[in-house]
C-alpha cells in the first residue's frame, strides 16, 4: 500500500514539474524573449571603397543588431571572378561597369536591384613634397622613372588610366616604366613610400592623404565615365536583408559618408 501511495505522489510531482516547464516555455514565447540568430551578409566591395565602407559598416551594425557585415575588399575583376566561381556573396559593389555587366550577362545578379551608386575622378598623385611633375604628360618624360598603375585587366582604375594615356598618345612610353598593382590601394602605397615616382588612382584615394599630392586630374572626356554599380547577388541566401542594406547605401545618410571620402553620390537605377 505504501508503495502504491509513493508511486502516486511521484506521478503527481512529475505532472506538476512538466506543467511548470510548459508554462515557462509558453510565457517566453509570448514575451518574445528569444535570441534571434544574427544574419551574416557577405559584401564584396572595390578596394577604393575601404574607408567609406568601414564607416558605413559600423553605422549599419549599430542600428541593426541582428546583422553582421563581412566585407571583402579587392580589385573589381578579382571579386567578379570569385562570384562567378560560387563565392558566398550577398552584395557586390564594383568600381567599374564592365565587371557588373559580365555578372548580369551570366545571370548571376538580381537584375532589379542594380543601381549606379557612385562616381569618381581619376587623378595623378606623387609623393608629398615631390615637385616637377604637374601633368599626365610628364609621365612620358625623364621626370618619372617608375609609375604605378592598376592592372588594367582586373582593376578599373588601371583601365581608365590606359584610356587616358591612349587619348594623350603617351601610353607606349608610360607602359615602358609602369609597375602594375593588384588594386588602387597597392598603387597608392607605392607612391606613399616613394617606391613609385607617381601613380594613377581615384580622387577618393588621395583625399585627406597627407602622404601624397594630387598633381593633375584626368580630363573627363579622356576615359569612360567612372561608375560604381552595386547589386544583390541572385544566389544570396539572405536576399531580403541584402536588399535592405543596398537601400541603405543608396540613402542620403550613406551618401553624405561617401561624399566625405571624395565620391560623387548618384544612387540611380542602372
Amino acid at each position: 500500500m505504501k508503495r502504491i501511495y509513493s508511486l502516486i505522489l511521484l506521478l503527481c510531482f512529475m505532472v506538476l514539474v512538466a506543467g511548470c516547464g510548459g508554462g515557462t516555455a509558453t510565457d517566453t514565447s509570448k514575451t518574445g524573449n528569444t535570441t534571434a540568430t544574427p544574419v551574416e551578409l557577405n559584401i564584396s566591395a572595390a578596394a577604393s571603397l575601404t574607408s567609406a565602407m568601414n564607416d558605413l559598416k559600423a553605422a549599419y551594425e549599430k542600428d541593426h543588431s541582428n546583422i553582421k557585415l563581412v566585407i571583402n575588399y579587392g580589385s573589381s575583376g578579382s571579386l567578379q571572378k570569385q562570384i562567378e566561381e560560387g563565392a558566398p556573396v550577398d552584395v557586390f559593389i564594383s568600381a567599374g561597369q564592365k565587371q557588373m555587366d559580365a555578372l548580369k550577362t551570366g545571370g548571376l545578379l538580381n537584375d532589379s536591384s542594380i543601381i549606379k551608386l557612385l562616381g569618381n575622378e581619376l587623378v595623378l598623385v606623387v609623393p608629398a613634397g615631390k615637385t616637377g611633375i604637374t601633368s599626365f604628360a610628364d609621365l612620358a618624360t625623364d621626370k618619372v622613372a617608375k609609375v604605378g598603375l592598376g592592372e588594367p585587366g582586373s582593376v578599373p582604375a588601371g583601365q581608365y588610366a590606359e584610356e587616358t594615356l591612349t587619348s594623350m598618345k603617351i601610353l607606349d612610353q608610360v607602359k615602358a616604366k609602369a609597375v602594375y598593382g593588384k588594386d588602387v590601394k597597392e598603387v597608392l602605397a607605392w607612391v606613399e613610400s616613394g617606391n613609385a615616382d607617381a601613380g594613377v588612382v581615384y580622387t577618393s584615394d588621395a583625399q585627406g592623404n597627407s602622404k601624397v599630392t594630387v598633381a593633375a586630374t584626368a580630363p573627363a572626356d579622356s576615359h569612360k565615365a567612372i561608375v560604381y554599380p552595386a547589386a544583390v547577388i541572385k544566389a544570396s541566401k539572405n536576399a531580403a536583408e541584402a536588399q535592405k542594406f543596398l537601400d541603405f547605401l543608396a540613402s542620403p545618410a550613406a551618401g553624405d559618408v561617401f561624399k566625405k571620402y571624395g565620391f560623387t553620390f548618384t544612387a540611380s537605377k542602372s
